[in-house]
């Protein structure tokens, strides 16, 4: 039985296919605007399919390739978010990276992706727009699509016009509601500064997303007309919600509640319908309608900076590294199989990531 074969309800990888044609459609409109973005799109329509026929194909033969990659190209952030998971594992410091993937290892490991089928690979962090020579290597790659998970404070001209040359490079800002709320977890100046970012790209006519981590505190202005109609205005195609995940004790109360994570999950499904020229993508909601957690392989696995192959960010485990082994193999580790098999993905769990909650089972997995 391949993974696909438990995944229904709401179809993720259609969803983002349909998706990509209703803002190419868009685009086609404004060509004479815009044609450089136009043109890209119109090719990355093609190339998305492409990268479908090949996910099908392995499908037929027993072999399951996630639609989606996580690289997490640096441990490096130049921010001090409150609550901040990845600083919580020591998967993220202020100290200077080493023994990271080279810009050469990663445009490797870009292009094993491109011929498996991977159509979407999400640059992380740390801070990803402190690795310029990586994120050159991914324009280089101009049939997968690139969103760069940012914290926007690092957006300068040279930045500007390489998301204008490589249109396959994606920023998405991470932003948590008004100015109070993001201030308020990211740091005092932050906000305007994200502003400031998404006011170049729209003058730039440059595409860009954003990410909201929601929590109890700012739950129902995420999701308000006033702020999805702020970010549209600016030009937002594409919107990620992301339940938080609670790092210690004191941080549990700031984890939605089951009342809420519906609440959530409704609003997403109107916002689907009430802005169809945005993409709306919640974790793990959508990962709930679609049979369980993507993680692990299902529907995306993530390769930290070191090259370990991880189930997913929250769940910063490994048991094998992509600088001694191939994507293919890193697929089929010993733990993700694991996952898979014994069914953790699928497990209940109060919130944000079941991997995280269930990381005693996982590292019982790994000492077998």
């Amino acid at each position: 039985m391949t993974n696909n074969s438990y995944m229904n309800g709401f179809d993720l990888t259609r969803y983002l296919t349909n998706g990509v044609q209703n803002i190419v459609a868009n685009a086609i409109k404004s060509t004479l605007k815009d044609p450089k973005e136009s043109a890209f799109l119109m090719r990355y329509a093609l190339s998305s399919k492409e990268a479908s026929k090949k996910r099908a194909a392995a499908e037929e033969n027993g072999e399951h390739i996630p639609p989606f990659l996580i690289a997490s190209i640096t441990s490096s952030c130049n921010l001090h978010c409150a609550g901040c998971y990845a600083r919580h594992n020591h998967a993220c410091s202020d100290e200077q990276a080493v023994a990271q993937l080279s810009d050469e290892e990663w445009l490797a490991v870009f292009r094993e992706a491109q011929e498996l089928g991977v159509g979407f690979v999400l640059l992380a962090g740390g801070e990803p727009l402190i690795r310029r020579d990586v994120i050159r290597a991914a324009g280089k790659m101009p049939d997968i699509l690139f969103p760069i998970f940012t914290n926007g404070t690092l957006i300068d001209e040279e930045y500007i016009e390489l998301f204008d040359r490589f249109r396959n490079l994606i920023p998405v800002f991470s932003i948590e509601g008004n100015k109070e709320k993001t201030n308020e977890r990211r740091g005092e100046g932050v906000y305007g500064r994200l502003i400031s970012a998404m006011d170049q790209m729209k003058r730039n006519h440059l595409l860009f997303g954003a990410s909201v981590t929601v929590t109890t505190a700012n739950i129902k202005e995420v999701v308000s007309p006033a702020f999805l109609n702020t970010l549209q205005e600016r030009g937002c195609k594409v919107v990620f919600y992301v339940e938080y995940v609670p790092v210690s004790e004191q941080s549990k109360a700031l984890a939605p509640t089951d009342e809420e994570r519906a609440f959530l999950s409704w609003q997403i499904m109107a916002l689907r319908e009430d802005y169809p020229e945005m993409l709306f993508l919640s974790f793990p909601g959508d990962e709930k309608s679609s049979g369980g957690c993507l993680a692990a392989g299902r529907g995306f696995f993530h390769i930290n900076s070191h090259g370990g192959a991880e189930p997913c960010p929250f769940s910063p485990y490994s048991d094998i590294n992509v600088r001694d082994t191939s994507l293919k193999e890193a697929l089929n580790s010993k733990l993700f199989l694991a996952l898979q098999q014994e069914h953790l993905l699928s497990a209940e769990h109060s919130g944000g990531c079941v991997l995280f909650e269930q990381k005693e089972r996982v590292e019982a997995i790994l000492k077998r």
